[in-house]
């Protein structure tokens, strides 16, 4: 008589109502699964007698030595984004302490082919992954729990439960920007924000909406950038066609408004004398503009190694170091000022 089937962990998910990559979480007490959820799955492996598959354990237990970090980006992109080049020298710094590497790809075929790199990766390439450039609903959380890739999220994602994450509150730096341009005495303040639909990208637009209500200031206009210096211009260009003209412009990242502050002086508009100009990154070239960019710093390679920390942390069973690290800060420098004074028409007295 065959003896019964021992219970599997897909056993076990379709009890408990949850995917494999949550049951393997929780009965591997990695961290990504809510505490309920957690007890629900546990409560199920034992109504079913689940006992771990030990010939799988040691299998599992086999060493990529690598961490993986997939880019669904323009590859024209990545040099002209601040963030890139800092973090990956944080997470590579970080990793090589540890005698781990770091294995990169850039993807540009859409949601289609980044998922099949993701498979790829789930082959045992790699021990763990980093998801940057989080988005509202990001599908990534679905798919690295069904291929049960342990994950760290760069930043914090609309629902900070589904993973671990590390992230910089770059929206307090946003509000300081913001709050600097109003108790300069500026009610005109224009918003370029960078690609719709990113984590980063909407707080930064929420905390210059937030500056504004809570100085009863109207929003002022709002265009899009994609955080290049094209776009940059292109939006520069949009806002000096409003009526009446702003006189201060937010711009999500340094390279749109360093493109920016070229198309205003090209139009022979100064800054600061008629509009002010703030960034964000604080890249090297920042203080060396004429004039110097006031922009809102966050040590980005500080936080590559905060995450690599961590997502070793994670494959290596451990309680990995997770939420915020230190906020962004303003700088301030030469390229905001007090708004012009308006000109009033003199009229001769009757």
């Amino acid at each position: 008589m065959p003896s019964p089937r021992r219970p599997t962990i897909t056993d076990v998910a379709r009890h408990a109502g949850v995917s494999k990559g949550a049951v393997s979480f929780a009965l591997n007490g990695r961290p990504g699964v809510a505490d309920s959820t957690r007890a629900r799955i546990l409560d199920s492996a034992r109504e079913l007698g689940w006992v771990p598959d030990h010939r799988a354990q040691a299998l599992s237990r086999s060493r990529a030595m690598a961490m993986g970090w997939i880019i669904a980006r323009p590859a024209r992109l990545l040099g002209a984004d601040a963030f890139f080049p800092l973090f990956l020298a944080g997470v590579e710094t970080r990793l090589s302490e540890v005698g781990r590497a770091l294995v990169l790809h850039v993807v540009e075929g859409g949601p289609d082919a980044e998922a099949a790199v993701y498979r790829r990766l789930a082959a045992g390439r790699v021990d763990g992954v980093f998801l940057t450039d989080l988005c509202a609903n990001d599908p990534r959380f679905d798919l690295v729990e069904r291929l049960q890739i342990p994950a760290l999220a760069v930043g914090r994602p609309c629902d900070p439960q589904r993973l671990p994450w590390v992230g910089v509150d770059d929206g307090t730096g946003a509000l300081a920007a913001v709050r600097h341009l109003v108790e300069l005495g500026h009610r005109r303040i224009a918003h370029v924000q960078g690609v719709p639909g990113l984590v980063h990208t909407t707080s930064r637009r929420c905390a210059w909406e937030t500056g504004l209500r809570e100085a009863g200031i109207p929003l002022g206009p709002m265009v899009t950038g994609n955080f290049d210096g094209l776009q940059g211009a292109e939006a520069t260009r949009s806002l000096l066609a409003w009526d009446p003209r702003p006189t201060a412009i937010v711009y999500a990242s340094d390279l749109m408004a360093i493109a920016g502050m070229q198309v205003l002086a090209a139009e022979g508009i100064q800054v600061p004398g008629n509009i002010s100009v703030v960034g964000f990154d604080d890249v090297a070239v920042a203080r060396l503009l004429h004039p110097p960019l006031t922009t809102v710093r966050h040590d980005v390679m500080a936080w590559g190694r905060a995450a690599a920390s961590s997502l070793l942390a994670i494959t290596d069973g451990e309680e990995p170091t997770t939420g915020w690290l230190d906020p962004a800060e303003l700088v301030i420098r030469d390229s905001t000022a007090p708004p012009p004074k308006p000109l009033h028409t003199i009229t001769a007295k009757d």
